[in-house]
């Protein structure tokens, strides 16, 4: 075992069952002793005296008077020489012994019997002591100054027993003087140190030379001078010597004191480290803490090394005003502003934060499990990491707290409730010791195979502490992110010089780099606030306020560049700019990238040399995962939940091998090809309602569901939904009738006023039904081209004209409201295990009883098709994208009326609803929504690609574009747009009927007054009446011969027979007026009489 702390050593050498304990400090044996007797019960046999029947050891009372005996000849031999040198000792030479019963024997006249080598020696000390040549004070040990000229010690007290004793004062000036000085060095130098150390100067040569020289000195009687005088500041130091991190930053500080003034042996100031062992105990570095700013009135510490110790040493430093200088504390927890006497000259572990969500973001993660040790290192970092992730649209489904004392079988628990989880990405934030432990017992249980990810802070880098080769064989495909140092010529230089020969075996890390810097930073601080102040202060005397006040400002002000690049400090700590991102290989961190606080994640780094000679790609190398593989580990396969429908497979179906098809299966497919990760999954199909196959996500048996699913504000308070990707909302589908009254009313008034004068409305009574109709819808689509003699039918057909130019047949539905429907007690259909149910009875008030269930779209039409006196319904009710499907399915024998539930694409209903058609539902906060909701956002957004999706899933549809358009556009014009129009037609058409008949009964009266008066029956004056309004009006006929009637006209000679004549000539010899007509027909003549002019005539 090898213990160290403050030179101190103690050895243990085991031989069989023996253990022998050495050591050059009675106190650290003595606590040794005792520990081994409290844990392992081993027993104490005293001091070692005979080993292997040899006698190894005399009684220390022995040792030491014999030693006595050979040291009071050595001072004789020195008083000889100083008398010859002209140096005569005036007083007693000291011996400094440690032990009172040697120097008890040596005042002690009595006899001792069988002795006798005992004897000798102690009548040769008590002679030399009565006649006063010398004197035998007892001096411990600790308070014994050492012979440097032949015993090895420890670098801090060989510096404290070189500055107690060489100490030649420059204002010597006389001969005299020298001689005094050098008598007091001599005396000083050859005191007798503890029993462990005693050792003779048995080479006097080398002495001789000494005092040679020193004699030169004083006979010539040189003035002896030295610079100013040098000031030296207590500075503490607080590690935990026992680990890798400590050795090496107590070796950094070593070297980093001797190479700064090395470089400035001008500066008036030296630090003088004062290193204490924190023994990885939390009271302990605090204990060594207060001890050297109460007692050893430090002016600054260096540490502790952990930030949990620190926690406590900076409060402690902040109530005595003492700088602590942490290079190792990096707990965000730990910030500078908690006191202003707290400095940190490393990177705050903060500032790796953004260089793993870079990562994460660059691989698409969506979740990712956090790992961490139970300690402020721990725990002070979670929640800027955890706010990081959330920033590249990540999550954090889970949490493992691992305690830094937990044992191999807690630690594979806890494995194993990660590898329940449905997430691959694990970041593990833990210290060495704890993370190699971790990783170890990772890979025994195979989670460090293919299809894992693992990521590390820069806890867990080699740069930082060095791990063990098992545990670097265990994290192979490892990523994590460590500082970017840039190597300079000091870093260059000092790693050359790491890698000599005697030098330490482990590797450097950056914690040594830092705790070497901060030794430059500190010295040059001390220094500068030496020069500010007077020369004649002395720093060391500085009241420990004022001291810590101006020295931790100097500190904060410094600028210079060392061996981890530029030092100054921003806001009390180092401020970190570039991060390397590293994959483990073998034994190696490889570096595939850097993180760049400007430019995010890159492949080189921009002051390279590799990036000077090549194009900077932003991306990653190429990582090698667990396993041994280059595909990218991705969330656990999605258990995606799918309705099993009877019916609307145009929608959604499930095929054999859990397959889908139909619209939505088409936009779930599409929507993944635009995602920027692969995203594999399983189709799981559901029999049960929508809201039961929700409640599963939140019960963790589907990842998401996919399908033709509502959006209810009920269903969110369990799930997130997707953007919508089609139409929304909740509308009622009708019958429809037509509304064309008005024009057959107008039909049955041309017929009243032709039908006696006009030859086309005569015939057989069905022929006459069938002209009524015909006029009827003939002036709503074209013009009338049937020749009409009334001018009153004339004026009534026009009237209709205009009304239908302006508007276009409307088919009526049968009710317009829920309303009606109620009041009429009309059934209503609904889909089956959809959320309409609950909707008719809790939002629309419908009874349960008046509803009527249907699976599929043959069902809608048959009821709808039967009505609902018949075994059918009055109207169906149901989302929109399923009424349109019936619609197109079924032309123009449907509508939807009345008011369509939603508001600019989401409907509210009341608090409770809002419609709209989704795609994707997923846990609460899942990242997957946001990512797939952008994806159908694309989708939809591209035209062709969804004209593709609706022929191959719609692919039945017979109705034209324009139909639909009609019957589902409630916004077209109608005759009660235009009703003014039709109350004039209407006008017109009572009108001219009135008049017709005014005019008839006129001429008819008397006709008509002898049927009347006649003594038949009531039904025969009846039918006579019929008759005689029925029978064909000759004197039109005759009307319209006598105004068809032309003149011969002879053709001029000029003109060939049988030439037409032009348009001018027609005009001018056509004749035709009433005079002439009445000159050349009688009107008696018959019919039959009539006939027409010559075969050359024109009639018009």
């Amino acid at each position: 075992m090898h213990r160290r702390d403050e030179g101190k050593l103690t050895a243990l050498i085991v031989y069989v069952d023996d253990i022998i304990v050495t050591r050059n400090d009675a106190e650290e044996q003595l606590k040794l002793q005792k520990y081994l007797s409290r844990e392992f019960e081993i027993k104490d046999l005293g001091d070692l005296k005979y080993f292997l029947i040899i006698e190894v050891a005399r009684s220390k009372t022995e040792a030491e008077y014999r030693e006595m005996a050979h040291s009071v000849c050595e001072l004789l031999w020195i008083r000889r020489l100083l008398t010859e040198l002209g140096f005569k000792p005036e007083k007693p030479m000291e011996l400094h012994c440690d032990n009172k019963s040697a120097i008890d024997i040596a005042h002690n006249p009595v006899q001792h019997d069988r002795k006798k080598h005992v004897e000798v020696d102690r009548h040769f000390i008590k002679e030399k002591v009565e006649k006063k040549i010398i004197r035998l004070p007892f001096v411990k040990s600790k308070d014994q100054l050492a012979d440097i000229l032949t015993k090895t010690v420890c670098g801090r007290r060989r510096l404290k027993i070189v500055h107690s004793t060489i100490v030649i004062s420059s204002s010597v000036s006389s001969s005299k003087q020298a001689q005094i000085s050098l008598v007091a060095v001599v005396e000083d130098i050859v005191h007798v140190t503890n029993p462990g150390s005693l050792t003779m100067m048995t080479n006097q040569k080398h002495l001789l030379f000494f005092f040679f020289i020193l004699s030169l000195v004083g006979l010539g009687s040189i003035q002896l001078s030295m610079a100013k005088e040098v000031i030296r500041i207590p500075v503490g130091v607080v590690l935990d010597l026992n680990s890798s991190v400590g050795a090496i930053a107590e070796s950094c500080l070593t070297v980093a004191l001797s190479d700064f003034y090395a470089k400035h042996a001008h500066y008036r100031t030296r630090l003088d480290l004062r290193i204490r062992d924190s023994a990885d105990d939390i009271v302990t570095a605090a204990y060594k803490a207060w001890y050297m700013m109460k007692k050893e009135k430090v002016q600054a510490i260096i540490g502790p090394q952990r930030s949990a110790e620190a926690n406590f040493v900076m409060e402690l430093g902040r109530k005595a005003k003492v700088p602590i200088i942490s290079f190792s504390a990096t707990s965000p927890s730990l910030s500078p502003s908690r006191s202003p006497f707290f400095v940190r000259t490393a990177f705050d572990d903060s500032a790796q934060v953004n260089a793993i969500a870079a990562i994460i973001e660059a691989y698409s993660w969506l979740e990712v499990v956090l790992v961490y040790e139970d300690t402020d290192y721990g725990n002070g970092l979670i929640p800027y990491l955890v706010d990081a992730i959330q920033e590249v649209g990540a999550r954090v489904p889970y949490r493992s707290v691992i305690p830094p004392s937990s044992n191999d079988a807690k630690i594979k628990r806890e494995l194993g409730r990660l590898n329940s989880t449905s997430t691959r990405i694990f970041l593990v934030h833990m210290t060495a010791s704890l993370g190699s432990k971790f990783f170890i017992l990772a890979k025994k249980i195979g989670m460090m195979r293919e299809g894992y990810a693992w990521i590390v802070t820069e806890g867990l880098s080699t740069l930082l502490d060095p791990v063990s080769s098992e545990a670097m064989d265990s994290m192979e495909g490892v990523l994590g992110v460590r500082p970017y140092i840039p190597m300079t010529k000091y870093l260059e230089d000092f790693r050359t010089r790491w890698k000599k020969p005697n030098k330490m075996t482990a590797g450097l890390n950056l914690f040594g780099l830092w705790a070497y810097v901060t030794v430059w930073a500190l010295a040059m601080a001390v220094e500068k606030v030496g020069i500010e102040n007077s020369s004649s202060m002395n720093l060391a005397t500085l009241g420990t306020s004022a001291m810590g006040k101006t020295l931790v400002e100097t500190v904060l002000s410094l600028k210079f560049r060392r061996l981890s690049g530029n030092f100054q400090l921003f806001k009390g700590q180092l401020e970190a700019s570039d991060f390397e991102i590293f994959n483990v290989i073998g034994n190696k961190e490889r570096i595939i990238g850097y993180w760049i606080k400007r430019e995010k994640v890159l492949s080189r780094h921009p002051h390279s040399s590799e990036a000077a000679n090549s194009d900077v790609k932003r991306k990653l190398k190429q990582a090698i995962w667990p396993g041994d593989t280059t595909d990218r580990p991705a969330t656990k396969k999605l258990k995606i939940g799918v309705p099993v429908k009877e019916g609307f497979n145009e929608f959604l179906k499930v095929e054999k091998n859990n397959n889908i098809s139909g619209f939505s299966a088409l936009v779930f497919f599409a929507a993944v090809n635009e995602l920027p990760f692969p995203l594999p999954h399983d189709f799981l199909p559901f029999s049960g309602t929508y809201d039961n196959l929700l409640c599963q996500i939140k019960a963790g048996t589907y990842d998401a569901v996919v399908g033709d699913t509502t959006i209810v504000a009920n269903r969110s308070s369990c799930v997130d939904f997707t953007l919508p990707y089609s139409e929304s909302g909740v509308s009622m589908l009708g019958s429809l009738v037509d509304n064309g009254a008005a024009f057959i009313f107008t039909g049955c008034v041309i017929w009243v006023l032709e039908h006696r004068v006009n030859s086309e409305f005569r015939g057989p009574p069905e022929q006459q039904l069938g002209m009524i109709f015909w006029f009827s819808f003939s002036t709503l689509v074209f013009a009338q081209r049937e020749k009409v003699v009334n001018n009153w039918t004339r004026l009534v057909v026009n009237a209709a004209s205009l009304a239908s130019m302006l508007t276009v047949q409307k088919l009526k539905p049968l009710f317009t409201d829920i309303g009606e429907i109620q009041r009429n007690g009309y059934y209503v259909g609904y889909q089956k295990n959809s959320f309409i149910k609950g909707f008719l009875i809790e939002n629309l008030r419908l009874k349960e009883s008046m509803l009527k269930a249907y699976i599929n779209i043959e069902q809608y039409n048959d009821a709808l098709s039967k009505g609902s006196n018949n075994g059918g319904v009055a109207a169906i009710i149901d989302e929109i994208p399923y009424l349109k499907l019936l619609i197109a399915k079924n032309c123009s024998k449907y509508t939807m009326v009345g008011p369509t539930y939603k508001t600019d694409g989401f409907g509210f209903v009341s608090s409770l609803l809002i419609f709209c058609d989704c795609l994707l539902a997923f846990p609460k906060k899942s990242p997957l929504v946001s990512y797939m909701s952008t994806a159908i956002l694309k989708v939809t957004q591209e035209k062709h690609l969804m004209d593709s999706i609706e022929s191959k899933a719609f692919t039945n549809q017979t109705c034209d574009e324009q139909s639909a358009k009609i019957s589902s556009d409630g916004r077209s014009l109608h005759v009660y747009s235009f009703g003014g129009l039709f109350i004039i037609a209407g006008a017109v058409s009572v009108f001219s009927l009135l008049m017709y008949m005014y005019s008839f009964l006129c001429s008819h009266w008397p006709t008509l007054r002898a049927m009347i008066t006649s003594e038949s029956s009531f039904w025969s004056k009846l039918v006579e009446l019929a008759k005689h309004f029925d029978n064909e009006d000759l004197s039109s006929h005759h009307l319209k011969r006598r105004t068809s009637r032309v003149h011969v006209v002879d053709t001029p000679d000029d003109q060939a027979i049988g030439a037409l004549p032009d348009a001018n000539d027609m005009h001018n010899h056509i004749v035709v007026t009433n005079e002439t007509v009445e000159n050349n027909i009688d009107p008696n003549e018959s019919d039959e009489n009539l006939s027409s002019g010559p075969i050359d005539s024109i009639v018009t």
